[in-house]
Protein backbone atom coordinates (compact mmCIF):
# COMPACT_ATOMS: atom_id res chain seq x y z
CA UNK A 1 0.00 0.00 0.00
CA UNK A 2 1.74 3.05 -0.99
CA UNK A 3 2.63 5.37 1.90
CA UNK A 4 0.28 8.18 3.04
CA UNK A 5 1.92 11.81 2.56
CA UNK A 6 2.50 13.99 5.56
CA UNK A 7 -0.40 16.64 3.55
CA UNK A 8 -3.43 13.73 3.04
CA UNK A 9 -2.81 12.35 6.88
CA UNK A 10 -4.46 15.66 7.85
CA UNK A 11 -6.69 16.61 5.00
CA UNK A 12 -8.63 14.21 3.73
CA UNK A 13 -9.34 13.93 -0.02
CA UNK A 14 -12.71 12.48 0.15
CA UNK A 15 -15.70 13.48 2.57
CA UNK A 16 -19.40 12.73 2.96
CA UNK A 17 -22.11 16.35 2.69
CA UNK A 18 -25.66 15.55 3.38
CA UNK A 19 -28.18 17.83 1.34
CA UNK A 20 -30.71 18.81 3.42
CA UNK A 21 -34.41 19.28 1.66
CA UNK A 22 -36.10 20.38 4.61
CA UNK A 23 -33.19 22.53 6.50
CA UNK A 24 -34.43 24.66 8.78
CA UNK A 25 -32.15 26.48 11.71
CA UNK A 26 -32.63 23.87 15.18
CA UNK A 27 -35.12 25.20 17.90
CA UNK A 28 -33.87 22.47 19.95
CA UNK A 29 -29.85 23.59 19.96
CA UNK A 30 -30.18 27.16 20.20
CA UNK A 31 -30.20 27.16 23.93
CA UNK A 32 -26.53 26.32 23.91
CA UNK A 33 -25.45 27.26 20.61
CA UNK A 34 -24.79 31.31 20.81
CA UNK A 35 -23.91 31.61 17.01
CA UNK A 36 -27.26 30.62 16.01
CA UNK A 37 -29.63 33.38 14.13
CA UNK A 38 -33.01 33.80 12.64
CA UNK A 39 -33.43 33.36 8.52
CA UNK A 40 -35.02 36.19 7.95
CA UNK A 41 -36.90 34.18 5.22
CA UNK A 42 -40.04 31.63 5.43
CA UNK A 43 -39.57 28.12 5.78
CA UNK A 44 -39.85 27.31 2.40
CA UNK A 45 -37.27 29.56 1.00
CA UNK A 46 -34.97 29.05 3.65
CA UNK A 47 -35.17 24.75 3.10
CA UNK A 48 -34.62 25.69 -0.50
CA UNK A 49 -31.86 28.28 -0.14
CA UNK A 50 -30.01 25.96 2.07
CA UNK A 51 -30.27 23.09 -0.44
CA UNK A 52 -28.79 25.36 -3.10
CA UNK A 53 -25.90 26.06 -1.24
CA UNK A 54 -24.91 22.40 -0.12
CA UNK A 55 -25.15 21.57 -4.09
CA UNK A 56 -22.84 25.02 -4.83
CA UNK A 57 -20.43 23.87 -2.08
CA UNK A 58 -20.50 20.10 -3.18
CA UNK A 59 -19.85 21.44 -6.79
CA UNK A 60 -16.92 23.59 -6.04
CA UNK A 61 -14.95 21.05 -3.70
CA UNK A 62 -15.58 18.50 -6.76
CA UNK A 63 -14.30 20.45 -9.12
CA UNK A 64 -11.16 21.50 -6.99
CA UNK A 65 -10.49 17.85 -7.05
CA UNK A 66 -12.32 16.66 -3.91
CA UNK A 67 -14.24 13.66 -3.57
CA UNK A 68 -17.78 14.06 -2.28
CA UNK A 69 -19.95 11.40 -1.25
CA UNK A 70 -23.01 13.71 -1.14
CA UNK A 71 -26.39 12.29 0.64
CA UNK A 72 -30.21 13.34 0.38
CA UNK A 73 -32.11 14.24 3.55
CA UNK A 74 -35.61 14.56 2.42
CA UNK A 75 -36.91 14.61 5.68
CA UNK A 76 -38.35 17.64 8.31
CA UNK A 77 -37.20 15.95 11.36
CA UNK A 78 -33.53 16.28 11.17
CA UNK A 79 -32.87 20.08 11.36
CA UNK A 80 -29.05 20.23 11.59
CA UNK A 81 -28.58 16.93 9.39
CA UNK A 82 -26.73 19.18 7.00
CA UNK A 83 -23.43 19.02 9.63
CA UNK A 84 -22.60 15.31 9.76
CA UNK A 85 -19.25 15.95 10.80
CA UNK A 86 -20.61 15.61 14.65
CA UNK A 87 -22.36 11.60 14.57
CA UNK A 88 -19.85 10.16 12.45
CA UNK A 89 -15.41 10.39 11.95
CA UNK A 90 -13.01 8.16 10.72
CA UNK A 91 -9.29 7.52 11.53
CA UNK A 92 -6.53 5.89 9.60
CA UNK A 93 -6.15 2.43 9.94
CA UNK A 94 -9.50 1.84 8.84
CA UNK A 95 -11.53 3.18 12.51
CA UNK A 96 -14.53 4.94 12.32
CA UNK A 97 -16.37 6.31 15.47
CA UNK A 98 -20.32 7.04 15.95
CA UNK A 99 -20.99 9.48 18.94
CA UNK A 100 -23.97 10.07 21.27
CA UNK A 101 -25.71 13.73 20.66
CA UNK A 102 -26.33 16.12 22.98
CA UNK A 103 -30.23 17.17 21.29
CA UNK A 104 -32.51 14.53 21.20
CA UNK A 105 -33.79 15.42 17.65
CA UNK A 106 -30.28 15.10 16.31
CA UNK A 107 -29.72 11.46 17.15
CA UNK A 108 -31.71 10.80 14.15
CA UNK A 109 -29.08 12.28 11.90
CA UNK A 110 -27.17 8.79 12.65
CA UNK A 111 -27.34 7.50 8.93
CA UNK A 112 -26.85 3.40 8.50
CA UNK A 113 -26.67 3.99 4.39
CA UNK A 114 -23.66 6.23 5.30
CA UNK A 115 -21.86 3.50 7.18
CA UNK A 116 -22.54 0.86 4.72
CA UNK A 117 -21.07 3.26 2.01
CA UNK A 118 -17.67 3.51 3.77
CA UNK A 119 -17.37 0.08 4.54
CA UNK A 120 -18.02 -0.40 0.68
CA UNK A 121 -15.87 2.25 -0.43
CA UNK A 122 -13.12 2.03 1.87
CA UNK A 123 -11.19 -0.14 4.18
CA UNK A 124 -12.89 -0.03 7.61
CA UNK A 125 -11.71 -2.11 10.42
CA UNK A 126 -14.10 -1.69 12.98
CA UNK A 127 -17.36 0.99 14.17
CA UNK A 128 -16.84 1.81 17.77
CA UNK A 129 -20.15 3.13 18.24
CA UNK A 130 -20.59 5.36 21.41
CA UNK A 131 -24.52 6.12 20.71
CA UNK A 132 -25.63 4.45 24.17
CA UNK A 133 -24.13 6.11 26.47
CA UNK A 134 -26.99 8.49 24.97
CA UNK A 135 -28.75 7.13 27.95
CA UNK A 136 -26.16 7.91 30.47
CA UNK A 137 -26.10 11.36 29.38
CA UNK A 138 -22.54 11.90 28.04
CA UNK A 139 -22.17 13.08 25.03
CA UNK A 140 -19.21 13.36 22.57
CA UNK A 141 -20.11 15.36 18.99
CA UNK A 142 -17.36 14.22 17.07
CA UNK A 143 -15.09 16.67 15.10
CA UNK A 144 -17.58 19.43 16.95
CA UNK A 145 -16.36 18.62 20.00
CA UNK A 146 -12.82 17.58 19.04
CA UNK A 147 -10.50 19.05 17.01
CA UNK A 148 -8.00 16.19 15.70
CA UNK A 149 -4.68 16.62 14.93
CA UNK A 150 -3.84 13.79 13.52
CA UNK A 151 -0.13 14.49 12.70
CA UNK A 152 0.59 15.14 16.21
CA UNK A 153 -2.07 12.99 17.62
CA UNK A 154 -3.83 15.26 19.59
CA UNK A 155 -7.57 15.75 20.57
CA UNK A 156 -8.12 19.36 21.24
CA UNK A 157 -11.97 19.41 23.05
CA UNK A 158 -13.20 22.52 24.44
CA UNK A 159 -15.62 21.87 27.48
CA UNK A 160 -19.31 21.95 26.94
CA UNK A 161 -22.62 19.74 27.53
CA UNK A 162 -21.79 18.54 23.63
CA UNK A 163 -18.11 17.30 25.06
CA UNK A 164 -17.96 15.18 28.36
CA UNK A 165 -14.32 14.67 29.24
CA UNK A 166 -14.87 11.19 30.70
CA UNK A 167 -15.72 10.09 27.07
CA UNK A 168 -13.19 12.05 25.41
CA UNK A 169 -10.85 9.91 27.23
CA UNK A 170 -12.32 7.11 26.52
CA UNK A 171 -12.07 7.96 22.75
CA UNK A 172 -8.47 9.30 22.95
CA UNK A 173 -7.46 5.69 25.09
CA UNK A 174 -9.37 3.77 22.15
CA UNK A 175 -7.76 5.91 19.44
CA UNK A 176 -4.88 6.65 20.56
CA UNK A 177 -4.89 10.77 20.42
CA UNK A 178 -3.87 12.83 23.61
CA UNK A 179 -6.30 15.15 24.87
CA UNK A 180 -5.89 18.72 25.54
CA UNK A 181 -9.17 20.04 26.87
CA UNK A 182 -10.02 23.77 27.88
CA UNK A 183 -12.69 26.36 28.61
CA UNK A 184 -13.61 28.60 25.80
CA UNK A 185 -15.79 31.49 25.72
CA UNK A 186 -17.16 34.07 23.42
CA UNK A 187 -17.01 37.36 23.62
CA UNK A 188 -19.78 37.87 26.05
CA UNK A 189 -18.50 35.30 28.51
CA UNK A 190 -20.68 32.49 27.21
CA UNK A 191 -19.20 28.88 27.19
CA UNK A 192 -18.47 28.28 23.07
CA UNK A 193 -20.55 24.82 21.80
CA UNK A 194 -18.18 23.39 19.71
CA UNK A 195 -14.33 22.84 19.53
CA UNK A 196 -14.41 23.52 15.71
CA UNK A 197 -15.99 26.79 15.89
CA UNK A 198 -12.89 27.85 18.29
CA UNK A 199 -10.31 26.44 15.64
CA UNK A 200 -9.04 24.66 12.36
CA UNK A 201 -5.53 22.81 12.47
CA UNK A 202 -4.41 22.04 8.53
CA UNK A 203 -1.09 20.31 7.83
CA UNK A 204 1.64 23.41 8.46
CA UNK A 205 -1.15 26.11 10.07
CA UNK A 206 -3.48 26.31 12.90
CA UNK A 207 -5.80 29.14 13.13
CA UNK A 208 -7.42 29.77 16.91
CA UNK A 209 -9.23 32.13 19.12
CA UNK A 210 -6.92 32.10 21.59
CA UNK A 211 -8.76 35.22 23.36
CA UNK A 212 -11.44 32.91 23.26
CA UNK A 213 -9.82 30.83 26.27
CA UNK A 214 -9.90 32.82 29.64
CA UNK A 215 -7.07 31.03 31.63
CA UNK A 216 -4.37 32.96 30.64
CA UNK A 217 -2.00 29.55 31.53
CA UNK A 218 -4.05 27.24 29.72
CA UNK A 219 -4.00 29.80 26.99
CA UNK A 220 -0.13 29.58 26.77
CA UNK A 221 -0.36 25.36 27.07
CA UNK A 222 -2.95 24.98 24.26
CA UNK A 223 -0.85 27.47 22.06
CA UNK A 224 2.67 25.62 22.91
CA UNK A 225 1.44 22.14 22.16
CA UNK A 226 0.10 23.44 18.82
CA UNK A 227 3.74 25.03 18.19
CA UNK A 228 5.24 21.31 18.64
CA UNK A 229 3.90 20.67 15.55
CA UNK A 230 6.28 23.00 13.39
CA UNK A 231 2.74 25.30 12.01
CA UNK A 232 2.03 28.51 11.89
CA UNK A 233 -0.13 30.04 14.60
CA UNK A 234 -2.87 32.28 13.06
CA UNK A 235 -4.40 33.88 16.20
CA UNK A 236 -8.05 34.97 15.66
CA UNK A 237 -9.96 37.37 17.48
CA UNK A 238 -13.61 37.10 18.57
CA UNK A 239 -14.82 38.93 15.96
CA UNK A 240 -13.27 36.79 13.41
CA UNK A 241 -14.48 33.64 15.40
CA UNK A 242 -18.28 34.87 15.48
CA UNK A 243 -17.73 35.19 11.95
CA UNK A 244 -16.93 31.44 11.89
CA UNK A 245 -13.07 31.89 10.69
CA UNK A 246 -12.14 29.30 12.64
CA UNK A 247 -15.10 26.89 11.59
CA UNK A 248 -12.59 25.75 8.46
CA UNK A 249 -11.13 22.50 7.02
CA UNK A 250 -8.29 21.34 5.05
CA UNK A 251 -8.74 18.94 2.09
CA UNK A 252 -6.93 17.50 -0.43
CA UNK A 253 -7.37 18.75 -3.84
CA UNK A 254 -6.23 17.65 -7.13
CA UNK A 255 -3.36 19.94 -7.50
CA UNK A 256 -2.30 20.20 -3.63
CA UNK A 257 -3.99 21.38 -0.16
CA UNK A 258 -7.42 23.70 -0.67
CA UNK A 259 -8.76 25.47 2.88
CA UNK A 260 -12.50 25.26 2.44
CA UNK A 261 -14.12 27.89 4.57
CA UNK A 262 -17.37 30.50 4.09
CA UNK A 263 -17.05 33.34 2.53
CA UNK A 264 -17.91 35.63 5.58
CA UNK A 265 -15.20 33.75 7.66
CA UNK A 266 -12.55 34.91 4.23
CA UNK A 267 -13.63 38.40 4.50
CA UNK A 268 -12.81 38.75 8.12
CA UNK A 269 -9.23 37.91 7.65
CA UNK A 270 -6.73 40.53 7.26
CA UNK A 271 -4.31 40.60 5.11
CA UNK A 272 -1.44 38.76 7.19
CA UNK A 273 -3.48 35.72 7.87
CA UNK A 274 -4.28 35.60 4.06
CA UNK A 275 -1.16 35.56 3.48
CA UNK A 276 -0.55 33.43 5.99
CA UNK A 277 -2.48 30.73 4.77
CA UNK A 278 -1.95 31.18 1.20
CA UNK A 279 1.93 29.78 1.57
CA UNK A 280 0.13 26.70 2.81
CA UNK A 281 -3.11 26.00 1.12
CA UNK A 282 -4.97 27.42 -1.85
CA UNK A 283 -8.01 29.47 -0.33
CA UNK A 284 -11.91 28.09 -0.98
CA UNK A 285 -14.03 30.83 0.20
CA UNK A 286 -18.08 29.06 0.46
CA UNK A 287 -21.13 31.12 0.09
CA UNK A 288 -23.07 29.63 2.71
CA UNK A 289 -25.28 32.40 4.39
CA UNK A 290 -28.28 30.42 5.28
CA UNK A 291 -26.65 27.11 6.66
CA UNK A 292 -24.83 30.09 8.80
CA UNK A 293 -27.81 31.15 10.47
CA UNK A 294 -27.71 27.75 11.70
CA UNK A 295 -24.72 28.18 14.12
CA UNK A 296 -22.44 26.19 11.65
CA UNK A 297 -20.08 26.75 8.72
CA UNK A 298 -18.50 24.85 6.38
CA UNK A 299 -16.03 23.40 8.55
CA UNK A 300 -19.76 21.76 10.21
CA UNK A 301 -21.22 20.03 6.86
CA UNK A 302 -17.74 18.16 5.96
CA UNK A 303 -17.06 14.64 7.15
CA UNK A 304 -13.24 14.28 6.33
CA UNK A 305 -12.57 10.93 4.95
CA UNK A 306 -9.43 9.27 6.61
CA UNK A 307 -9.42 5.98 5.08
CA UNK A 308 -8.02 4.37 2.14
CA UNK A 309 -9.99 3.88 -0.52
CA UNK A 310 -10.57 0.04 -1.68
CA UNK A 311 -9.58 -1.22 -5.04
CA UNK A 312 -12.69 -0.03 -7.51
CA UNK A 313 -12.87 -4.07 -8.63
CA UNK A 314 -12.86 -5.44 -5.28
Amino acid sequence: MPHMSRSSLQAPASVVMIRPHGFTPNAETRRDNHFQTTAPMNAATVAKAAHDEVTRVADALQAAGVQVHLFEDEGAETPDSVFPNNWFSTHSGGHVAVYPMYSANRRAERRPDVLEMLKQRYRVQDIIDYSGLEQDGLFLEGTGAMVIDHLERVAYAARSKRTSEILLERFCTHFSYEPVVFDAVDATGQPIYHTNVVMCIGTGFAMIGLDCIPDTARRHEVAERLRRGERDIIPLGHAQIAKFAGNAIELQGRDGLVLALSSRALRSLNGGQRTTLERHATLLPLDIPTIEHAGGSVRCMIAGLHLSARPLNS
